[in-house]
């Protein structure tokens, strides 16, 4: 599921990724999208809401390691 995750954020992004870089990502991301979203009192009831968390947190993750000039 990290890498689909991962794959839809580089599609996003236009971020080409390898497969473990989408898989990184995704994993990742997605932690950082659910607990962005705790902290501000969304909860992602449902698997497309899941998913859109999911990716969302994904695509901030590439947005931070672009900021830092890591990707």
């Amino acid at each position: 599921m990290g890498g689909c995750i991962g794959w839809l954020a580089g599609l996003i992004t236009k971020s080409p990724l390898s497969l473990l870089g989408n898989i990184l990502i995704g994993m990742l991301g997605s932690s950082l999208g659910h607990s962005v979203a705790g902290l501000v009192g969304l909860a992602a009831y449902g698997p497309l809401a899941r998913l859109a968390v999911s990716v969302g947190g994904a695509v901030l993750l590439i947005g931070i390691l672009r900021f830092f000039g890591i990707m």
